[in-house]
């Protein structure tokens, strides 16, 4: 029998070397696996002779290899072979990339199952790296549902499946946190019958069934935690209370715009909450460019001119470094009263002891950073206030952390994602909440277009325009290099030297991704504020908060494997500053669907619209996989299609914590805290 703590090692067929495949995937014990949920399915359907109306659709055809067709070619670092099939009177061109022994596999006059995106032009049929099957194996998988998972270079899905199934046949009883009665009258499975839904469904349904389990788990982790630690702490009565300062007032007399009336009145609440006796607890909601960072920054400027600290907890150590040096800026410009320092898990050990020095004997009263401001070894002199960034990135028990790192500090948390108002109350009831709902007067709207992949030249044509004018330009790439995940998405690094080959030489391009040490990824960010790069492509750690009003054009390649909110922030880098900006959404598969779907983003700036149309397209109870989620920080759960449990999950923690309804404690505990942890993990990929 397994148990959920065993390592990875113990299921039987992996070994050292399979699991250092899996340690990059953060896969290190059963619970990890178990909990790896698949990013989809897929379904095999009867084989069938391809038609036109098949084009850019994934289907299985019967095969049989033309003899002496195989060829196999190199271009630079890879080789790709060529062949020839007969699907029942039909020819169609198949193409393979690093597959040399092609030529010894597919054998003349064998009948074989191909299964892969069938392409169409002019009537000649073309499939790009098709799964191989023998008619024996594929009528083993005909019309059942298997699982598709997030994959690294190496480590074949097929792997992972089997794994899965093996730990799931052998594995001790997982233990429920909720009673047989709760879970029949809320309609959810029991924790055990999950897991095995979630690898091993029988059909769609049963699958989202299990995902709905853990969605609800997600939501009443996150609100229970919290709303008992809320429920446990004592009401707090600030015996120093901060006081007016000049300091705020003369920036914004001398900054060298206005604010919007709805930055206005968001300043003002917060400025009259920390004046009061009472630790403030604010929400602070508004769409991408709306302008909370500057709101911050005066948020931080009262602390320090109250002779309090002040820190700031960015999602990432790219957006930390862009803040710290914003507000740099700043401090030099107008003689601020703020001394800031930079704290990452990244920094060299020398420079992190002076740092954490500095916080704890008061030198420092500005503290930015990422997850390295709660760790143990910081300690703060008099930290009163509090602000995290795109708040939602962060855990319940790490915001806890921060805010018990200080003496009852005020708390701001900052989040451009469009939340509906009824599940916003749930979500944040306990919170005060200031909206900015406008953007600053000199912002143009962004301009939009949705294009296939022939639509490529025309754009970098478009680029070296913009680029001529003293603009620059974003391309954002879903991965960093080549997988065995999916062979047609464009990745960050073999498309930027691509870029090279097509932009002239004095256009400048550099690439930037997650996986790049501290140093490499602010060199590149600094080159690109300062004009040193005129080509930044990038994965999604640009998504949040980065700011270049210089760089007009953002282009996203597989546009159609991102949700419609993820591409909203995304769109959100350009259109910052006094130039026309633009966006061109590029698709590799612009079926009829991706295209309406995407063009609602060429409908509106509008972040709630957007989401709420996101929400009519995809549907209640719609299979979604980990991609499309995800945009409150939960892995599983979807607050917009999962409403359905968010409510309930609500509905049950006040129950429990008004002791109407009990539950398992410690079987709760062990499940969050496995949960948790892949939660954490999965942030990091």
């Amino acid at each position: 029998m397994y148990r959920l703590n065993d390592d990875i090692l113990s299921i039987k067929g992996i070994g050292e070397k399979t699991a250092k495949l899996f340690h990059k995937l953060n896969i290190f014990s059963i619970e990890d696996l178990l909990l790896n949920i698949p990013k989809g399915f897929t379904s095999y359907e009867d084989a069938k002779i391809p038609e036109e109306a098949d084009n850019d659709k994934l289907i299985s055809v019967p095969a049989v290899l033309v003899p002496g067709s195989v060829v196999t070619k190199k271009t630079g670092r890879y080789n790709f072979s060529l062949a020839k099939i007969n699907c029942s009177g039909i020819v169609i061109t198949v193409r393979f990339f690093n597959m040399p022994y092609i030529r010894n596999l597919l054998k003349p006059g064998t009948q074989y199952i191909l299964r892969g995106i069938i392409k169409c032009s002019k009537g000649q049929f073309t499939m790009l790296q098709p799964q191989i099957f023998t008619p024996e194996k594929y009528g083993e998988l005909l019309h059942r549902l298997m699982p598709c998972y997030h994959l690294t270079k190496g480590l074949t899905n097929n792997t992972i499946q089997k794994a899965a199934q093996t730990a799931l046949k052998q594995l001790e009883p997982v233990f429920d946190y909720l009673s047989d009665i709760q879970l029949k009258e809320m309609k959810l499975l029991p924790i055990s019958e999950t897991l095995c839904c979630i690898h091993m469904p029988n059909t769609q349904e049963e699958f989202e069934k299990a995902r709905k389990r853990l969605a609800f788990h997600e939501f009443f982790s996150f609100l229970y935690l919290l709303r008992k630690e809320k429920q446990e702490r004592p009401d707090t009565i600030l015996q120093n209370p901060m006081i007016a300062v000049a300091d705020t007032a003369r920036l914004l007399e001398a900054l060298p715009y206005k604010l919007t009336k709805a930055q206005s009145k968001a300043w003002n609440e917060i400025e009259q909450d920390m004046e009061k006796n009472i630790p403030m607890n604010r929400l602070l909601q508004g769409d991408v460019g709306s302008g909370k960072t500057i709101i911050a920054f005066l948020t931080l400027l009262k602390a320090a001119a109250n002779n309090r600290q002040g820190a700031l907890m960015a999602p990432t150590e790219v957006l930390a470094e862009q803040h710290f040096r914003s507000l740099k800026e700043l401090i030099e410009q107008y003689g601020l009263c703020i001394h800031p320092v930079l704290l990452l898990g990244s920094m060299p050990a020398k420079d992190k002891r002076e740092a954490l020095q500095g916080i704890a004997d008061g030198t420092y009263n500005v503290i930015i950073g990422t997850h390295a401001v709660i760790q143990d070894k910081v300690e703060y002199k008099n930290l009163s206030l509090v602000i995290t960034d795109e708040q939602h990135r962060f855990g319940v028990n790490q915001r806890e952390s921060l805010r018990k790192k200080g003496n009852h500090p005020h708390i701001l948390v900052m989040s451009a994602t469009p939340i509906p108002r009824t599940l916003a109350l749930i979500l944040y009831g306990d919170m005060s909440v200031s909206v900015i709902n406008e953007l600053p007067a000199n912002r143009l709207p962004v301009k939009n277009c949705v294009v296939s992949d022939s639509y490529r030249p025309s754009a970098y044509k478009f680029m070296q325009k913009e680029i001529a004018q003293g603009r620059q330009v974003y391309i954002i790439c879903p991965m960093v290099n080549e997988s065995e995940e999916m062979d047609e998405l464009e990745n960050v690094i073999d498309y930027s030297e691509r870029l090279k080959q097509v932009f002239p030489e004095e256009i400048s391009i550099a690439h930037l991704h997650g996986k790049m040490s501290l140093q490499e990824k602010e060199t590149i960010m600094h080159s690109f504020e300062h004009h040193e790069i005129d080509i930044l492509v990038s994965t999604t750690v640009i998504e949040v908060g980065i700011n270049v009003p210089n760089a007009t054009v953002m282009m996203i390649e597989n546009s159609e494997r991102y949700g419609l909110a993820q591409l909203h922030q995304l769109r959100g880098r350009v259109g910052r500053g006094n130039h026309q900006s633009y966006c061109i959404f590029i698709s590799s598969n612009l079926s009829e669907k991706n295209k309406e779907r995407l063009t609602i983003l060429s409908e509106s700036n509008d972040g709630f619209y957007i989401a709420n149309k996101d929400l009519e397209l995809r549907g209640p109870g719609q299979l979604c996989g980990i991609a499309q989620s995800g945009e409150l920080g939960f892995v599983m759960a979807d607050i917009y299609n999962d409403k359905d449990m968010l409510i309930l999950a609500d509905a049950f923690c006040n129950k429990v914590l008004q002791k109407e309804e009990s539950i398992h404690e410690q079987n709760f505990l062990d499940l969050n805290l496995h949960l948790n942890s892949v939660s954490d993990k999965m942030q990091t990929l």
